[in-house]
Order: C-alpha cells, then structure tokens, then sequence
C-alpha cells in the first residue's frame, strides 16, 4: 500500500469512530430508548435496556475506530 492509500484509510476510520458515536445516539433513540420513570411497563423497560445496551455496543466502536486512525496515520508519516 502506498502512502496516499495509507491516510485514506487512517481518514476513514476517524470518520467512523464519530459515525459510530453518532449511530450509538440515534440507536438509542430508535430503539426505545428515552427518558422517564422505570417500572411503569414492563415491555417499555426490557425496550429500554436492550436500547441501552446496543447503543453502547456501537458506541464502543469509536475508540477503536480512533486508535486504528492514529496507528495508521503515524504508519503512513514514516513512510
């Protein structure tokens, strides 16, 4: 890979480390997460938490996502 292709890569993962901060919100949203009272409904509740959970899954993808950028970013200067 030359060097022009190495940054395009270390690019696109800084992009998709704030996608993926992004999705993880909208995620949540579209999922059924929101804010209220817990224990009113019970399908509303399990709605939530699984919600929650997906939602911090993708969201957890951003960190890698930066690393991976940072790691090829420097690969790409000393080349």
């Amino acid at each position: 890979m030359n060097k022009q292709q190495i940054q395009f890569l270390s690019n696109l993962c800084f992009a998709l480390g704030f996608l993926s901060i992004i999705g993880s919100v909208m995620i949540w949203f579209s999922a059924g997460g929101q804010f209220g009272a817990p224990g009113m409904d019970a399908v509303a509740d399990l709605k939530r938490a699984y919600a929650e959970r997906f939602g911090i899954f993708v969201g957890l993808w951003a960190p890698t996502f930066m690393i991976l950028s940072n790691r090829l970013h420097h690969y790409a200067e000393k080349r």
